[in-house]
């Protein structure tokens, strides 16, 4: 079995970090479709865990060198209750859909006013697919 590519962009991604000296890398993770499975009839707002994804996600919450973002088109409210949950589980994110460590009123090294900065994107929608990745 050959290495999925998105676990090449991570070891790209931790290399190149480890290279310019930097002390944290950014990695937005989606949620549907991602680490939980979609609920699209929306019954009730829950993370119902792809096999390892709450494992990976603690052991990546433990690491003071990543910045876990939540990045989801959840309503506020599912957001407060799936925080809830992951904060129960031992996971936690740094910010939802956000990154204001990155922004031009930091000094950063592009124009971060209308999209956030990262280096690693699990996003089904961006080709992720967490049955094969």
């Amino acid at each position: 079995m050959s290495t999925p590519p998105i676990i090449k962009w991570v070891h790209k991604m931790l290399t190149h970090a480890e290279e310019k000296e930097w002390f944290e890398t950014y990695w937005c993770i989606d949620i549907h479709g991602t680490v939980s499975y979609p609920d699209y009839r929306k019954i009730e707002p829950i993370i119902d865990y792809y096999p390892y994804a709450k494992e990976v996600l603690q052991l990546l919450s433990e690491r003071k060198d990543i910045i876990l973002i939540m990045y989801t088109s959840s309503y506020p409210s599912e957001i407060a209750v799936y925080t809830k949950q992951f904060n129960n589980d031992g996971i936690k994110f740094n910010y939802v859909n956000e990154n204001p460590e990155i922004s031009v009123a930091h000094g950063s090294f592009g124009h971060y006013t209308q999209k956030l900065y990262f280096n690693v994107l699990f996003d089904d929608k961006a080709g992720f697919d967490p049955e094969t990745d």
